[in-house]
This record gives C-alpha cells, sequence and structure tokens, in this order.
C-alpha cells in the first residue's frame, strides 16, 4: 500500500494535520493525482542537487500534462481548470530555483511518514498520552517547517552567490576589453556606450552584493531565533521524556526528529559560511567606495560560526543512560566492578566526521558530593563515534564495557563513608570530544543523568528510589540550585544538621521560623513593631542560620537588617541563644544596642529564649565594620557597626532555593514534633 493510500484511511484528527500543512506548502491535488510517481524519486537527494532537482521538476510537470489529458477525455472542467492554475503557479514558483520544490516535497512526505507513525502508536494511558501529544507538538511542527524554510533560503542564497560571480566575470571581461582596445577607438560613440553599460552593470553587482547580505543577514537572525527558542525547547522535552522513561514511563521517541532539525541547520549554516567566503574572494577580486562585503561580512561570518558552535554543543546528548545489563528495568543503578552500557549520539550527522570523533568518558568530573567516596573507570572508556546502519544512520558511540571502580581513601581506608548513605549519593558519568570540520575545532561535553553507585545488589531498592525521586522531582542533570554550587540536597542536609547539633531545643520550642524566603520574611516584618526579628535559614550559606530585624527610619521608613549566616563552626563557640541576649550594634550616637527586642510575632526575647541562656552576658569589645553581601557583620562577642542603608540586597545570588510551596511543605514536615523522625532521614549527616 501506498504511503498517500495508508494517510487517506487515517482518523478525521490526523487528516487535519495533513490538510494543514499541504495548504502552506504544497497542492494536494498534486500528491493525490501523482502519489505513486511523487513517492518513487528522490526529493531528499535532490534537494542538495541543482541538475536532478532540474530533471525532477520537469518529470513533474510533463506528469501534471499527461493527467490534464486524462481528465480532458472524461470532461471534468472543475479539475481540469485547476490543474491548468495549478501548473502555471508551479511553473512560475519553481522555475528560478527548482530545489525549491524538491525541499517542498520532501518535506511533505516526511511529515507524512511523522503523522503515519503517530497514529499508529499504541493505546496509552494519561501520562503516555501527553508525553505522545508532546511528541507532535504544534512547536515540533513549526521547527521542522521553519527548518525547511532557512534550508530554501540558504539554496536560495547560493544562486544569488552564483550570479554575483557570473556578473563579476562579466564585468571582469568588459572592463579588460576596454583596457585593450586602441586610445582612437576609446573616444567613438560605441565605446561611451560600453562604458555607460559597465556603469550599469557596477550599480547592479552593488545592489546584488546588498541584497544578498541582506538575505544573509535574515537567515542568520531567524536561524539564531529558532536555535535559541523553540528548537531548544524540543531538546529540552526530549531530554525530560527521557528522564520519565528511564524511570517506567513510555518509549521516548523524537530523537530522529531533532537529529533531522540539527543536521539540516548544520549544513545550512556550513553552506552559509561557504558562500561567504566567496563572497569575500569576490571583494577581494574587485571592490569599490561602499563596497558593503568589506563592512558586513566579517561580523555575520562571526554570527554564523557562534550558530555553529552553539548547534554542535547542544547536539552531543546521551541517547541511552547508564544501565547495568542485569538490571535493565533500573537504568542509573551501577554497581562498582560490573559492566554498565552508555550510548552517547551526535545529532548532527555528516558523512564527514564518521569515524573521526572519539568519546572520552569519566566519573565526577564536574560534580562536588558530600561523599568521601571515589570512583574512576575502568574498561575501554575512549571509543570512536560511527554512523550506524540501521533505519535512522545515526552518528553515536555505545560503550559496553565500562565498570565503576571505588578509589580507597587513606591507608587503605575507606573514609568518613559511614556518614553517609550510600544510596542517596549522586554521581554524573560526563563525556567529552573534539569536533574538527571545516577549519573549526568544538570541544563538546555531556554529562548522563545522576547515578548511584552501589557495592551490592541489597542496596539496589533504596538507590533505585533515589533514583525514581530525583527524577520525578527535577530536570536539572546536575541538580544545582540557581546561581549555587551546591544542590538542593546537600544544602537540606546542612539544615538538619545544624539543627540536631547545635539549636535543636529552640527548634523544638517552635523558635525558629526556618524555612522561610526574604520575600516572604519581608512581608511578615514589615508592619511590625522596630526590633521585631524572627530566624531563618540561609539560602546562600550551607548550614547556616541568620536572624533578621525591623526598624524605622527618621522619614518612617521601614528597614530590614540580616546578619551574616552563622555556622556550625561558630555555633560551637558560643550558644545560638547567647549570641541573641549578647548582640549589639553601634547606633548613630556611638553606643551599643541591642536592637533584638521581640521575636516574631510579639515575644518579648527574654521570654522566649531565658532558659536557654547558659552563661552570663558578654562585655561589650570594639565595634566592627560592615561585612560583605549587604550583611551587619557579626563577632563572637556580638557587636555591630550598622548603617542607615544597611537592608539586606537581593542579588541574583540570593534566588530562593525553593519555590514557597516546597517551603511549606518542609516547614510542616520539620515541625518540633518530628524532629526527632527527621534527625533519622537519609539526608541526616549521621
Amino acid at each position: 500500500m501506498s504511503q498517500w493510500n495508508q494517510v487517506q484511511q487515517l482518523e478525521i484528527k490526523f487528516l487535519e494535520q495533513v490538510d494543514q500543512f499541504y495548504d502552506d506548502n504544497f497542492p494536494m491535488e498534486i500528491r493525490h493525482l501523482l502519489a505513486q510517481w511523487i513517492e518513487n524519486q528522490d526529493w531528499e537527494a535532490a534537494s542538495n542537487n541543482e541538475t536532478m532537482a532540474t530533471i525532477l521538476l520537469q518529470n513533474l510537470l510533463i506528469q501534471l500534462d499527461e493527467q490534464l489529458g486524462r481528465v480532458s477525455k472524461e470532461k471534468n472542467l472543475l479539475l481540469i481548470h485547476n490543474l491548468k492554475r495549478i501548473r502555471k503557479v508551479l511553473q512560475g514558483k519553481f522555475h528560478g530555483n527548482p530545489m525549491h520544490v524538491a525541499v517542498v516535497i520532501s518535506n511533505c512526505l516526511r511529515e507524512e511518514r511523522r503523522i503515519l507513525a503517530a497514529a499508529n502508536m499504541p493505546v496509552q494511558g494519561p501520562l503516555e498520552k501527553s508525553l505522545q501529544n508532546s511528541s507532535v507538538s504544534e512547536r515540533q511542527r513549526n521547527v521542522e517547517h521553519k527548518v525547511a524554510a532557512i534550508k530554501n533560503s540558504v539554496q536560495m542564497t547560493e544562486q544569488d552567490t552564483k550570479y554575483l560571480e557570473d556578473l563579476q566575470d562579466e564585468f571582469d571581461y568588459r572592463y579588460k576589453t576596454i583596457q585593450t582596445m586602441d586610445q582612437g577607438d576609446k573616444n567613438n560613440a560605441l565605446m561611451n556606450q560600453e562604458v555607460l553599460t559597465l556603469q550599469e552593470m557596477l550599480n547592479s553587482l552593488d545592489f546584488k552584493r546588498k541584497e544578498a547580505l541582506n538575505k544573509m543577514t535574515q537567515i542568520v537572525n531567524e536561524t539564531d531565533a529558532l536555535v535559541s527558542s523553540a528548537l531548544m525547547e524540543e531538546l529540552r522535552d526530549w531530554q525530560r521524556r527521557q528522564q520519565i522513561a528511564c524511570i517506567g514511563g513510555p518509549l521516548h521517541n523524537g530523537l530522529d526528529q531533532l537529529q533531522n532539525c540539527f543536521t539540516l541547520l548544520a549544513e545550512s549554516l556550513f553552506q552559509l559560511r561557504r558562500q561567504l567566503e566567496k563572497l569575500e574572494e569576490q571583494s577581494t577580486k574587485m571592490t569599490y567606495e561602499g563596497d558593503p562585503i568589506p563592512m558586513q561580512r566579517a561580523h555575520l561570518l562571526e554570527r554564523v560560526t557562534f550558530l555553529i558552535y552553539s548547534l554542535f554543543k547542544n547536539s552531543f546528548v546521551v541517547e541511552r543512560q547508564p544501565c547495568m545489563p542485569t538490571h535493565p528495568q533500573r537504568p542509573m543503578v551501577l554497581k562498582t566492578l560490573i559492566q554498565f552500557t552508555v550510548k552517547l549520539r551526535l545529532l548532527i550527522k555528516l558523512p564527514e566526521l564518521n569515524y573521526q570523533v572519539k568519546v572520552k568518558a569519566s566519573i565526577d568530573k564536574n560534580v562536588s558530593t558530600l561523599s568521601n567516596r571515589r570512583f574512576v573507570l575502568c574498561g575501554t572508556h575512549v571509543k570512536a563515534m560511527s554512523i550506524e546502519e540501521s533505519s535512522n544512520g545515526s552518528l553515536s558511540v555505545e560503550f559496553r564495557h565500562l565498570q565503576p571502580k571505588e578509589m580507597k581513601s587513606g591507608a587503605g581506608g575507606k573514609g568518613n563513608e559511614g556518614c553517609h548513605m550510600v544510596t542517596e549519593e549522586l554521581h554524573s558519568i560526563t563525556f567529552e570530544t573534539q569536533i574538527c570540520l571545516y577549519g573549526l575545532t568544538i570541544d563538546l561535553e555531556t554529562s548522563s543523568l545522576p547515578v548511584v553507585m552501589i557495592s551490592n545488589v541489597s542496596q539496589l531498592p533504596n538507590a533505585w528510589a533515589s533514583i525514581i525521586w530525583y527524577n520525578v522531582s527535577t530536570s536539572d542533570s546536575q541538580e544545582h540550585l540557581p546561581g549555587k554550587s551546591f544542590t538542593f540536597w546537600t544544602w537540606l542536609e546542612a539544615i538538619l544538621d545544624l539543627i540536631k547539633k547545635h539549636i535543636l531545643p529552640l527548634w523544638i520550642d517552635g523558635y525558629v521560623m526556618g524555612f522561610v524566603s526574604k520575600e516572604k520574611e519581608r512581608l511578615l516584618l514589615k508592619d511590625k513593631m522596630p526590633g521585631t526579628f524572627l530566624l531563618r535559614f540561609s539560602e546562600s550559606h550551607l548550614g547556616g542560620i541568620t536572624f533578621t530585624w525591623v526598624d524605622h527610619s527618621e522619614n518612617g521608613e521601614v528597614r530590614l537588617h540580616s546578619v551574616e549566616p552563622y555556622n556550625k563552626g561558630r555555633l560551637s563557640a558560643l550558644p545560638f541563644a547567647d549570641i541573641l541576649r549578647d548582640y549589639k550594634v553601634i547606633m548613630a550616637e556611638n553606643i551599643p544596642e541591642n536592637p533584638l527586642k521581640y521575636l516574631y510575632p510579639d515575644i518579648p526575647k527574654d521570654k522566649a529564649f531565658g532558659k536557654h541562656y547558659s552563661s552570663q552576658p558578654c562585655e561589650v569589645s570594639r565595634p566592627t565594620e560592615r561585612g560583605d553581601k549587604g550583611y551587619v557583620p557579626s563577632v563572637f562577642i556580638p557587636i555591630s557597626t550598622i548603617r542607615s542603608d544597611s537592608t539586606e540586597p537581593h542579588s541574583p545570588s540570593d534566588l530562593l532555593p525553593m519555590s514557597p510551596s516546597v517551603y511549606a511543605v518542609l516547614r510542616e514536615n520539620l515541625s518540633p514534633t518530628t524532629i526527632e523522625t527527621a534527625m533519622k532521614s537519609p539526608y541526616s549527616a549521621e
């Protein structure tokens, strides 16, 4: 059965998709009448071969004429009228650029195959349907159409570049002919006419150069916008679908479509780069005042090169995540000294790269963990990528003989491994390679999803739970917090350690608000009495606690002041309750004063913390200057200098480590009544 016959048997919702893209690209009447002939031609090859495309366009018109003759005998007036109109449109639209029709028909056939594949997927549940809808989203179709349009535009600028070259050659020939003429001949009317012709040719050459550069600039702008937005969104969607598939979701797809888009864009950009090089050659041979090539070409070439680098860097992906062959349903859980497999893919498939791209694997190259466990990879950790012989012909490499080995610390010991549950540690396999192509050298790097290392199969269930938890909750391959060098779990573990070892009595009494954002903190304090303060965990310091109080300026403006967070090192030297009792700032009158009066909402400080004071009040020492990052500084004999502009700044590094809803969940589940349970959490330091 022909592809077109299969298309006609689709459900109405899929037929609507077919109707939509044919309206925008190619007459459906021609697709229907010439279905078998169209499917038997290699339109994709013709889209890169002008001679082949010209022959196919001529044959298409011949086939259309034959159909016209057939329907004329049937006296189908309406069809005859439509076919004549369509033939006239086709001849006028594609006559000067036959490769365009090849690109259009190739894209239409590819879109049909994609819709057929989507329609033939088995019936699925709500989650699977959601993922399927995502994979065949409107955005994906738009991306493919825009990629095809960019490729077509580059083919047209190729014709412009060739035309410019021919025009310049003709100008050179005519100009040299005049130069060789005798002096007497240069004064006749024929000579004057030839000079006018040369001037017109030069004007035309200048116009065409500007026109070609403007078209190239437009292509670069469109490519830049496409890559930075829709194409990257498609790639992120695929990566998220891969995450869900790894923990039992439906099989993910869409990588072949992404490869097609990445490859076509890369080919178009390299073609555009060659066109710019040809323009430079033409300008070197002949230039003039106001020549646009020297003024615009260098910047345009720089932008094209940047896009090529960006495209390649995003095209290097982990197609199949690390997995032990003995446990195929539990990917990303790796046992020491047991081999695992992992597959890499370059979404830009170019024949020049076959067996030329060597990939090196390593472990924990870019990830810092609190664990003392360190690993190396044994086995073949460098392999070359090759173009597969399968139907998709992807450029990929599969590592099959890697195995993690733990590095022993100290004199054969295992360090402080006992302080952490190994099934909660997340590690990462990193892959590096270098592309050398057409004079460009591009370094590429990508990483697997986080993996858990186990030494015994009995640890597999707990390790798998960690993998599920991570992949359900985040799409960040490192899980790092915005602007931070640590993960959310590292941050939370440090907070739990701080509570247990240094502020547990205060936490049990319910006096530590803890999980509250700076925005929420300001809302709580701004309408309170001067001297009202609250205690919250630091967002930017691991295992830190700070306090913030409110006061008013002379004109009534509300001001908030926060101290530099106290960590476990400082709290080991002085109890936190004593710090709150003795903390002082130097006021305008140069007199030390404790600004902390009422614990939020209105509890007198000594009433809240009096029973936790463990020593006599400290004597005042000397004032200190304002600290870094906008904090009011603090010392072990807590006294500071405060200024009127001491409100803590909201810098990018102070972004929330979690959403307000997560804050609420943590606050609810880490209440004083459940603190002992929390201390037994796998994220606890002990």
